[in-house]
């Protein structure tokens, strides 16, 4: 997570068997292309449950554009407070403070407002 400071950055939790997460990526999708150009970062981080062989077959399959990270011992879900429920997105400022926390599918609209904010400074 280091590497990632001084950009904005959307970590979103989810995992292969979240019918939720599973619908919402697409729009996860056309979030990041939106914004990359303006420096948002993005990384989707699989559950320790989800099996990295379905993890990887997803990303694949789906030409996921982002970075996918494998949680396998759940390090990463206890670092941003014991995620259990998915999808979960955090939205994190430059400064590396985390600005929004969504638990389930985001509204679109309010998150790109979030987002055109947090890229503007």
């Amino acid at each position: 997570m280091q590497s990632l400071r001084g950009k904005v950055v959307m970590v979103n939790f989810w995992a292969t068997s979240c019918t939720t997460c599973v619908h919402e990526m697409p729009q996860m999708v056309q979030t990041y292309s939106k914004f990359k150009d303006r420096g948002l970062d993005f990384v989707a981080v699989a559950m320790s449950y989800d099996p990295p062989n379905y993890v990887l077959n997803y990303a694949q399959t789906r030409n996921l554009p982002f970075k996918v990270a494998l949680d396998t011992q759940g390090d990463l879900a206890k670092q941003f407070g014991d995620v259990q429920l998915t999808p979960t997105t955090y939205v994190i400022d430059k400064s590396g403070k985390i600005i929004k926390r969504y638990v389930g599918e985001p509204s679109f609209a309010e998150l790109h407002q979030l987002l055109d904010k947090a890229l503007a400074t």
